[in-house]
């Protein structure tokens, strides 16, 4: 993707951007968009750097086992340097963590929830996806022997339903199918239309026109005179079948009236293609996406101190001391190596006692968290599946503080199911992060049911997270400012003096896996050379 204009001069562009890629993509696409203001968004490499020479003699100490943390040792300790990571919690992964049953969690100020799941479901909390454009995150997939899985991203079977709007068509469920269908058939029966009579400056000779018009039939399965009465791609009243009469050919579906579409405002989530990192289709990891944490974890676990909460960094010509409290014991201790590699989320490195220069603390200041929330429902019956027929994908809806539904792409025609009841951020989230976990759950329900008359009478239990409210966290992903991009996020890829920064916040990737790794790539790069010369 080529870089966006300066937020100067183009505010309401990017606003009316926003507001589709909240519809479109829900919150991942917005995330997107606000960290990719100045770059591309796609991984630009799928494979780690070459390095060249050994780091035996050279200690390196890693903050955080997230994927950026242990992607720096696993690579860094091939090399033979002698690794070490702190991570305060009891497990490895930072925000990839998938929550299934016994699996707890308590956000600051809050209750203590217990993952309450049927044993082999499970709700994917932190990151869910992976673009096949996201060749680094796919690398470790495939090294580690991580099998995948299509995660059906859109599908034109599911619903949407839009309550605050006008016309007849306000408070219907309707199949999203139905609407892309007839907003293509009506625009390219307009723009055919205009083409022929002349009314259209396309630029086009004659004879490109003719082949224009062409390509406008069949975009829009328009008749002979160029008109849209309907496609069967829109579905039918009752479906074709077996027999002569009943059902034998089906009876086709009826378009919507034009006018009736355009006040409904169905045609926000129309798109041709999605964008480069939100396609139709995309990968999941086989049994949660905490699997890729247990890929790295199987390889450099050894090298992890689990429960070491970082207390306070200090620095010197010679090394880094970092001090730490043992969570689990209480009891305090000290660890020293020539580099650090910090991937501890600015959000909360902040509150560490740190020698930073001023430089360093004044361009981690400038860098923002987003609130971010989802809700895991566990369904006694996949309704969607068999009343529906709908397998994966998002249900659109403008219910309060909701913006999308996602169904789950695993475990197809199994009894049970969870599916991801909301993801929200920014106000939302905070709005919604107050609640306690029962009333999150019925906020989420209410909503559901507004689609599915089915949802309440199956729903069973949920689990909820709010990444803001997570200790060592404070934040869903980091969220850069066009001017703190400009000012701040170079002066974080330096390091301070022997201290390094990496995570999805170091890149232009911000908020998927494939950032953290990269930006670990990266990063061990420019300590690997700083040794060798």
């Amino acid at each position: 993707m080529p870089a966006m204009t300066e937020l100067p001069g183009a505010g309401v562009t990017r606003r009316h951007f926003l507001e589709k890629a909240a519809l479109l993509g829900g919150s991942a696409m917005v995330m997107t968009a606000l960290n990719a203001w100045g770059a591309g968004i796609a991984s630009m490499t799928s494979a780690p750097p070459a390095l060249r020479g050994s780091g035996a003699g050279h200690k390196l100490l890693i903050l955080g086992a997230g994927v950026a943390g242990m992607t720096a040792a696993y690579e860094m300790s091939k090399l033979g340097y002698q690794v070490t990571i702190l991570e305060a919690r009891a497990f490895a992964g930072g925000r990839c963590q998938t929550a299934r049953k016994g699996f707890k969690l308590t956000e600051l100020g809050g209750e203590e929830q217990e993952c309450k799941f049927d044993e082999g479901l499970y709700i994917n909390h932190g990151p869910w996806r992976i673009p096949f454009c996201h060749r680094s995150t796919l690398h470790y997939t495939k090294t580690f022997g991580i099998p995948l899985e299509v995660l059906v991203n859109e599908n034109d079977a599911s619903y949407a339903r839009f309550d605050t709007v006008k016309g007849p068509l306000a408070g219907k469920r309707v199949r999203q199918f139905e609407v892309r269908a007839d907003m293509r058939g009506y625009t390219s029966e307009l723009v055919a239309k205009a083409a022929t009579s002349g009314k259209l400056d396309t630029g086009l000779a004659k004879d490109d026109v003719e082949l224009f018009v062409e390509y406008l039939r069949g975009e829009g399965y328009l008749e002979s005179d160029l008109s849209y009465r309907g496609t069967e791609g829109r579905g039918y009243k009752v479906n074709p079948g077996a027999g002569i009469d009943d059902p034998g050919p089906g009876v086709p579906s009826t378009p919507y009236a034009f006018p009736d579409l355009v006040q409904s405002r169905l045609w926000r989530m129309v798109q041709s293609v999605g964008t480069f990192d939100q396609q139709h289709t995309m990968f999941q990891p086989v049994g949660g996406m905490d699997r890729i944490a247990k890929g790295f974890e199987k390889h450099v676990g050894h090298l992890i101190k689990y429960g070491a909460e970082v207390e306070r960094i200090r620095q010197s010509d010679a090394g880094v001391t970092v001090d730490y409290l043992d969570t689990k014991t209480g009891k305090r201790g000290t660890l020293s190596a020539d580099y650090c590699l910090c991937t501890i989320p600015v959000s909360v490195l902040r509150t560490i006692d740190a020698d930073f220069s001023d430089a360093y603390k004044q361009a981690m200041a400038l860098l923002a968290y987003d609130p971010v929330c989802k809700i895991g429902l566990q369904m006694k019956r996949r309704f969607w599946e068999e009343d529906d027929a709908i397998y994966g994908g998002h249900v659109y809806t403008d219910a309060p503080g909701i913006n999308l539904i996602s169904l789950p792409s695993s475990g197809w025609q199994s009894a049970k199911g969870v599916l991801l009841g909301y993801y929200m951020f920014g106000a939302d989230a905070t709005d919604m992060s107050g609640n306690t976990p029962a009333e999150r759950a019925a906020i989420a329900l209410d909503a559901g049911q507004r689609i599915f008359p089915q949802y309440k009478e199956n729903f069973e239990n949920a689990f909820s997270a709010s990444w803001h409210l997570i200790q060592y966290n404070l934040g869903g992903w980091g969220n850069w400012s066009a001017e703190a991009r400009k000012t701040a996020y170079p002066v974080l890829n330096k390091p301070d003096r022997r201290v390094y920064l990496a995570g999805e916040h170091i890149s232009y990737i911000g908020g998927w896996q494939a950032g953290a790794i990269e930006s670990a790539w990266h990063q061990i790069a420019q300590i690997h050379q700083r040794v060798a010369a």
